[in-house]
């Protein structure tokens, strides 16, 4: 039985992917600090093939054990994003890049690494199609931090890395601070959305999407070469303002576009996603759709400073 470590397992992917897993009959630890006081987990507590181990990564004799005793690492622990990276810039440092260049130490020829990175690489990537032989260029220090860490896994040779678009849809561990999960909140909430840099471009994938791949990986590790492949919805290449347009289409609400204020992020590019689609990806889950199960969960949703992730 292939023995499969999830590192912030308890985290927005993290909830969703331990059970897909599971289902397919892997051997699953989970590790989590549980910083959100999240229990997205507490679900498979009663399967046999899942053990969970409250720790922190950056507490390398804890990790390097469990490291050592898998065949497949995916370590998905990060702050995610510019703000909360920005916020704690330590803590980024020692969790998104020396936590994950480590791997590249520790792990062997016959271990299988698959890295969620970021698409926030290509930084402004202009007017053309962002592939994953273009230049990583990262602004953000979380861009930074992913694209370091990248690096040092490619050039061991066993790591597959998924660099992601803008994640939406719901979780077991929901976040309302994506981007198109953000929007639709609060335009259901305030009726209205203040955009800034609405020109700006970026891609798109549902959690479900993410997952689905990580899955088939850790399935066909053969099917997949040790580089970078780029992992979003080609009909989603949209600028902020297209985005809003299509949440308007299920909410209404009224669209400003402020000349005050900046993305921290500072993302606008067109991404290929050519790459993963020649190995037969095939998304299930489209921006409408992600946009409508928000609406739908609008009753149930609470939103908490750990569901904002602030």
């Amino acid at each position: 039985m292939t023995r499969v470590l999830l590192t912030g397992a308890a985290g927005y992917i993290g909830s969703k992917l331990v059970g897909c897993l599971l289902d397919k009959g892997f051997q699953v630890t989970g590790i989590d600090t549980l910083k959100y006081k999240q229990d997205s987990l507490i679900y498979y507590c009663s399967n046999p093939n899942f053990k969970f181990i409250k720790a922190d990564v950056r507490d390398y004799s804890i990790y390097r054990k469990y490291v050592e005793q898998h065949d497949v690492i995916i370590p998905l622990a990060c702050l995610t994003g510019a703000p909360l990276s920005n916020l704690h810039p330590t803590e980024a440092l020692e969790t998104n890049e020396k936590a994950v260049s480590v791997l590249a130490e520790w792990t062997n020829s016959d271990q299988y690494v698959i890295y969620p990175c970021t698409n926030s690489g290509y930084g402004i990537g202009g007017d053309g199609m962002c592939t994953e032989e273009s230049p990583l260029q990262p602004i953000s220090e979380y861009g930074k931090t992913k694209v370091r860490a990248e690096s040092r896994l490619l050039e061991r040779g066993n790591a597959t890395t998924l660099r992601l678009a803008t994640v939406f849809g719901l979780s077991n561990r929901m976040r309302l601070d994506l981007l198109v999960n953000n929007l639709t909140y609060l335009a259901l909430t305030s009726k209205s959305l203040v955009l800034f840099e609405s020109s700006f471009r970026r891609n798109y994938i549902h959690v479900d999407d993410v997952c689905a791949v990580f899955l088939d990986a850790c399935i066909n590790p053969k099917k997949y070469s040790r580089e970078p492949y780029n992992l979003g919805l080609s009909s989603a290449n949209l600028t902020k303002l297209e985005l809003a347009k299509t949440i308007q289409k299920y909410v209404e609400c009224e669209i400003f576009d402020s000349k005050i204020g900046c993305d921290p992020d500072k993302r606008d590019y067109i991404v290929s996603n050519e790459k993963i689609e020649s190995l037969g990806f095939k998304p299930m889950r489209s921006i409408d759709y992600g946009i409508k199960e928000i609406v739908s969960a609008l009753p149930m949703l609470r939103p908490t400073s750990e569901m904002l992730n602030f």
